[in-house]
């Protein structure tokens, strides 16, 4: 009988046990962290979920070229990855894809829907999720440098909520900053530093430094814009580690850092260096075909705010937009130079300086660190276009010249200040020494009943200056002539803000084509485009035969007050051509 009793309660002690497992991870802190950022995320982006199909952020300008680049990134990679940087467009262009920031690392999403219905919805799902991203890597670098909760869930509000960044919703790559603050946290997770603590050899992980290395490498691949500050930022944490751990073996006699992380350093660090190579030759190679896209000095200085430019929201604040109308107006450039990282978290960085977990050391750095950034930010509007000074990195460091938009350096002022706020909002134990993470947040005897609550409140008032009104605008719908077509073709008009919408109706199969926008026109675009002003007679078809071009599609609801608005009025007299109506616009079928 007791055996049978035994036997009958073993599932009931294996539910039990299972149910207590799921309880606690329900719980658990990051699970708490994840689903709070992602709840946060869909409230604070909203209402980008409402119609996933439809609308996009912003404007139908830079994020339905993104959209397209995610589609492209995935569709080669299936069907032909050793084509991947020769896109579908700006036929017969190489290395298109590399005409801007590609946002390769989402690829894997790519992979996932045909078309550019899916394509949007891609983007919107990516564009909510980089939200949640960043909070929780903020998060996570403030809980490892050694803040509570509360300072922590304060530091990656700030970083994913700022009000700078609202300016830049159309813009999904410099959104995309959370495996910045990701891997810094898992890198010192890995090497068992902490600003409350220091190194300490028993935190050790040399797996979570590997993977943070795994996380750097995945931010550089979603563009070099954002990536290759962060770039030189591991640069420079790498030559300061290092120079320590050659001071402290000199001192010493042995090694500070275990064979293993050693290791796992440098395994890490070729590949994030291989990454960023294979990532980089691309450009090169658009650089020496095309001079005119590089980057001048000039060119930065249109991009370069103000100082006064950082104490600036965008339109799209909900707190703070029409209040800052005026300072805007005196802006020469307000997309990119409205950069205000929060008036609370200014407010919590600058008490931070005085009331603080952290040493008087460390927070000194991290001012330095503040000032350091906004001054990079500022561009030329700082020190000027001489040396030293933004143009001694533009002329100089490799690769700092393709940064035409210095104000977007910000984000490491944003994260900065998030660390210095993060340590107001942490009490340092009374008693001094380590005590656990889960007690790191908790107030002495006075304020035991009200002081978790009064922690919430900064975290609050910092979502409310995230509080958006960025308009959601409808998807450009795909013309009925362009489904299904047949290249390399040619897509008239083919100018401006229209050649994005095109390069998204391109998701559906791909073809190539003529059509594209960048920050510089290639050549042979400019020379079809000269050609195409006279189609369909015979010198032009004669010319884009020679291109290689086959077909010709004609929008005359997109051509008014172009010099292609009455292409479809013209006759067709060139043997060979043939012309269909295919529901509003023309297909022509070049041979």
């Amino acid at each position: 009988m007791s055996t049978e009793r035994e036997t009958a309660s073993t599932p009931a002690r294996v539910r039990d046990r299972v149910g207590w497992a799921l309880w606690r991870l329900a719980r658990h802190e990051w699970t708490l962290v994840v689903l709070g950022s992602l709840l946060l995320a869909a409230v604070l982006t909203w209402p980008t979920l409402r119609d996933l199909t439809g609308t996009i952020p912003q404007d139908t300008g830079d994020p339905t070229l993104q959209a397209w680049q995610i589609a492209w990134g995935g569709h080669a990679l299936l069907t032909d990855p050793t084509g991947l940087w020769h896109s579908n467009t700006f036929h017969p262009e190489p290395y298109t894809y590399a005409y801007s920031d590609t946002l390769l690392g989402y690829a894997p999403f790519g992979m996932v829907g045909d078309g550019p219905v899916a394509a949007v919805v891609r983007y919107n799902l990516l564009y909510v999720l980089v939200h949640a991203l960043a909070f929780v890597g903020a998060y996570a670098l403030a809980r490892q440098l050694g803040a509570g909760r509360a300072g922590s869930a304060v530091a990656g509000a700030a970083f994913a909520y700022a009000p700078w960044k609202l300016a830049q919703a159309g813009h999904l790559h410099v959104l995309s900053v959370g495996g910045i603050a990701l891997s810094l946290a898992m890198l010192a997770r890995g090497h068992g530093w902490s600003l409350r603590h220091g190194y300490r050899p028993e935190r050790v992980r040399p797996g979570w430094a590997a993977t943070g290395w795994l996380v750097a490498a995945w931010q550089i691949s979603l563009g070099f814009g954002i990536g290759l500050p962060f770039a030189y930022v591991l640069a420079l944490v790498c030559l300061v580690a290092g120079a320590g751990y050659a001071w402290a073996w000199w001192r010493r006699g042995r090694r500070p850092f275990p064979r293993g992380l050693l290791l796992a350093d440098l395994a890490g660090g070729v590949l994030f260096a291989g990454v960023a190579l294979l990532m980089a030759a691309p450009y090169f190679e658009v650089v020496e075909r095309h001079p005119e896209g590089r980057r001048t000095v000039a060119h930065i200085e249109m991009f370069s705010p103000p100082l006064r430019g950082f104490l600036t929201a965008p339109p799209e604040s909900w707190l703070w937009g029409e209040r800052h109308t005026a300072a805007r107006e005196a802006l020469g450039f307000p997309n990119e130079m409205t950069l205000l990282p929060g008036v609370v978290l200014l407010g919590l960085a600058f008490s931070g300086l005085f009331l603080s977990a952290w040493r008087l050391r460390h927070r000194l750095l991290l001012l330095v660190g503040v000032l350091v950034s906004v001054a990079l930010a500022a561009g030329t509007a700082f020190l000027g276009d001489g040396d030293p000074g933004y143009a001694t990195l533009v002329e100089h460091a490799p690769g700092w010249d393709g940064i035409r938009t210095p104000g977007r350096l910000v984000l490491w002022t944003t994260l900065l200040l998030g660390i210095l706020a993060a340590g107001a909002l942490t009490r340092e134990p009374s008693g001094g020494g380590d005590v656990p993470a889960a007690s790191a947040t908790r107030t002495d005897g006075r304020f035991a009943r009200w002081g978790r609550l009064v922690l919430v409140v900064p975290l609050a008032l910092v979502l409310l200056e995230g509080v958006n009104r960025t308009p959601h605008v409808p998807v450009p719908e795909q013309p009925a002539a362009l489904r299904g077509v047949d290249g390399p073709l040619l897509v008239l008009p083919s100018d401006g803000i229209r050649e994005l919408h095109v390069m998204l109706w391109s998701t559906d199969g791909f073809p190539r084509m003529v059509n594209g926008l960048a920050s510089f026109t290639p050549a042979s675009q400019a020379e079809i485009r000269a050609a195409s002003l006279s189609f369909p007679d015979a010198g032009s078809v004669a010319y884009l035969r020679q291109r290689g071009i086959r077909t010709v599609v004609v929008l005359p609801g997109y051509a008014v007050g172009t010099p292609w608005q009455d292409v479809a009025d013209r006759p067709v007299d060139v043997p060979d051509v043939r012309r269909e109506q295919v529901g509003d616009g023309f297909v022509y079928h070049l041979g």
